[in-house]
């Protein structure tokens, strides 16, 4: 990425969502970290699947859960709602990748609590293209002086921005 932008999967999530909230977060504008809706997915996220957390961090990285099962391991991405599906799937698809490019093949489950859902992500080569359009995107989207103009859609009554 250009201009020391690193590739999370927090921009993977947002480019689903929001190309403004992309550039953004890029640019480290950060939203209120007191915005209460995002207290409540740090709640849920924190309480959760308490006997099975086991987060990793790295660069570009935070896994919220890594589970064994049958002989393999599984990670896991823990949300508040189902609503955001699909930027969930490519957050989580983004991880699988970048596991999958040091060699550590993966699968992986979203995880959404309140709805007792758990919804199965593997990285699919169709995914895997889908993925590496985005990245393309996402640099053209950071790497304009200022932020796309904002387009209303169902999530900016909810937004902390």
């Amino acid at each position: 990425m250009s201009k020391n932008y690193r590739l999370t999967g927090n921009l993977v999530n947002a480019y689903f969502i929001c190309k403004r909230k992309v550039w953004l977060f890029a640019h480290e504008i950060s939203p209120d970290p007191q915005w209460e809706l995002l207290e409540l997915g740090r709640l849920v996220s924190e309480e959760s699947y308490s006997r099975a957390r086991k987060e990793l961090s790295t660069t570009g990285m935070k896994i919220d859960i890594i589970q064994r099962a049958d002989n393999k391991f599984i990670i896991g991405e823990i949300k508040k709602s189902s609503k955001g599906l699909k930027a969930a799937q490519m957050q989580l698809a983004y991880y699988l990748y970048r596991m999958n490019k040091q060699g550590i093949n993966l699968s992986g489950e979203l995880l959404i609590p309140k709805e007792r859902k758990r919804i199965a992500v593997e990285l699919t080569p169709e995914l895997e293209n889908e993925l590496k359009k985005a990245f393309e995107s996402i640099e053209k989207i950071i790497s304009q002086d200022k932020p796309p103009e904002p387009v209303r859609i169902g999530f900016c009554r909810r937004c902390a921005y």
